[in-house]
């Protein structure tokens, strides 16, 4: 799988290096890793297995959907980051649990195992002027 560390977009750039690599249905694909021996998966990628300590791990492609673990309701922040937001533990389908701010969802509709979709979209704009590209949850299925 290829790293993507800018995208082939002229003035985007991923949040950060390691979380995308190639694309799906147009859009930089979410990465994690998995060790080849034990097969435990991660997110973000790491270089190490941490559960059996192995080296021989392999970026992974992960999924798109999973289930709400829980949640927090976000009041004060950084001024890049209007409040409040909902900040969320998805479980994807891979046995990865990732923390993305969930949208469009209000506070009082949120449900502790409501499917989630996660979605490749801009977040900011960085000191260069380049668009930060990075994700976010949004219910999936009616589930909001």
């Amino acid at each position: 799988m290829v790293e993507v560390t800018e995208t082939g977009r002229s003035g985007v750039v991923p949040v950060h290096p390691d979380v995308f690599a190639g694309e799906l249905e147009g859009e930089p694909q979410l990465v994690g890793s998995r060790c080849r021996q034990c097969g435990a998966r991660f997110f973000p990628r790491r270089g190490v297995c941490a559960r059996c300590l192995s080296a021989e791990v392999e970026v992974v492609p992960l999924g798109r959907v999973g289930t709400l673990h829980t949640y927090t309701v976000v009041y004060q922040s950084t001024p890049e980051f209007p409040t409040p937001y909902i900040l969320a533990y998805v479980d994807l389908p891979e046995g990865v649990r990732l923390l993305a701010p969930l949208a469009g969802v209000p506070v009082d509709q949120v449900r502790i195992g409501m499917p989630l979709r996660l979605q490749v979209e801009p977040l900011r704009t960085d000191a260069a002027g380049r668009t930060v590209l990075g994700y976010r949850l949004y219910a999936h299925g009616g589930g909001a």
